[in-house]
């Protein structure tokens, strides 16, 4: 299993020649093309010169997409800020890389870089069959270590002797972060109970989807066409913040326009069969629907799913609750803590900005109290320490309010400023 895996990572393209962009000015540029365009299609073509027909490139060529020149390239989570929005965080394709193993078929992709811990991971399986065969998905590090992930099938879908499957992992853990060797990158597999053909897989992993309840709704559809035909899974509701994750497969190798108002994860294909995946993070709850356009040219058959994850509901909350004091205007000790933590309750480290603290009830007896001291924090590795806190009158049920851009702030416990009885 781990030298398949190592097999399709040798099938890379090669890194662009610096004689590239020279030739690239040779070539034709279509509108709304430019001259980076140019050398990076050319890199493709000379990838595969290099690697033979065995490899499939995961850009397609003859890609259609409303959003041109750019719109193959993803985008990518960065840690310098917290942020609610899902993002995708690695993505890898491959198609007929199906090994016999027994009596059955495993059909597996390994990651180019590990996702992050708590990323939600999707995988699609694609193969030459009727019948979902598939006994088990699960994960292992390239040196065959058993990760041990669950994978939960959400969505198949079967026509005219092909099928299409569709596997989710949430909150991915036990695997290195980053990986320190190639022998400790995560690889996702499927085993067949049977001997299949054309199998192949796409992995996909993100970054921001819930913890927990992460499943929303989903739906597949399939049909056929012999000319321009839509692909339509159909339409399911998606929350403000949530993921729509949309996939299509045909059984012919013919151009394939963009879902409108989906980005790109990958696309690839062989002479047979050709798919691609494509996502959203809505920014406003309502319902999306999918429609890629097949320019076939013969009678064919196409897949289509759509599988929606809520994202990670990060917030406020106290590490450390303000302590009454003993007099007006003495430090609050230990000093006050306020993290920002995702859904179960975990610090989110990434998280870098500023943290404001205030009072929320005035305890005193005028309501005329002051909090004094640093009362706006940057925090650190999800951490804001304040510690030199103080309020200058006496009173008693005191709380504090800590807020944050973009994050649901929070109240402290209750607490009081006193003054010692002889």
């Amino acid at each position: 299993m781990r030298m398949h895996h190592k097999l399709l990572r040798a099938c890379r393209i090669p890194r662009r020649l610096p004689w590239t962009a020279d030739l690239a000015r040779s070539l034709p540029v279509r509108r709304g093309m430019n001259t980076r365009t140019a050398i990076t299609r050319l890199s493709v073509l000379f990838g595969f010169v290099f690697v033979g027909a065995g490899c499939r490139d995961a850009f397609d060529l003859d890609h259609n997409s409303p959003t041109a020149p750019h719109s193959m390239s993803p985008s990518f989570a960065t840690a310098s800020a917290v942020s609610t929005r899902i993002t995708l965080d690695q993505f890898e394709a491959a198609q007929n890389i199906g090994i016999p193993s027994g009596s059955g078929t495993h059909v597996g992709k390994a990651f180019d870089q590990n996702p992050h811990l708590g990323d939600a991971i999707v995988a699609t399986f694609f193969w030459r069959g009727s019948t979902n065969t598939i006994t088990s998905v699960s994960d292992h590090l390239e040196d065959e270590t058993p990760v041990g992930n669950t994978y939960t099938l959400v969505e198949y879908v079967t026509a005219n002797g092909w099928s299409m499957a569709t596997y989710v992992a949430t909150n991915v853990k036990n695997f290195p972060d980053p990986a320190p060797s190639q022998d400790k990158i995560l690889a996702v597999h499927a085993i067949f109970s049977d001997q299949i053909t054309e199998g192949g897989e796409l992995i996909s992993a993100y970054s921001g989807v819930a913890l927990a309840a992460a499943l929303a709704a989903h739906h597949s559809a399939t049909g056929t066409g012999s000319t321009t035909t839509i692909a339509d899974p159909g339409a399911i509701p998606l929350d403000a913040g949530a993921l729509a994750y949309g996939v299509t497969m045909a059984n012919a190798v013919v151009d394939l326009a963009d879902a409108p108002g989906f980005s790109p994860i990958t696309a690839t294909w062989d002479a047979v069969v050709k798919f691609e995946g494509q996502y959203k993070v809505a920014d406003a709850a309502g319902s999306v629907e999918p429609q890629w356009t097949w320019s076939f040219q013969s009678p064919s058959t196409w897949f289509a799913s759509v599988v929606a994850l809520n994202p990670q509901t990060t917030h406020l909350a106290f590490l450390v609750q303000p302590s009454s004091t003993l007099l007006p205007g003495m430090t609050i000790a230990p000093p006050v803590q306020v993290a920002v933590v995702d859904d179960q309750g975990n610090t989110v480290q990434s998280f870098t900005g500023p943290v404001t603290i205030a009072l929320a009830h005035d305890g005193s007896l005028l309501h005329n109290a002051r909090l004094s001291g640093t009362t706006v924090v940057m925090a650190s590795n999800g951490v804001a320490t304040f510690s030199d806190l103080s309020i200058d009158q006496i009173g008693s049920g005191y709380t504090l309010r800590a807020t944050a851009d973009n994050v649901p702030g929070v109240t402290s416990n209750a607490f009081n400023v006193t003054i010692p009885i002889p």
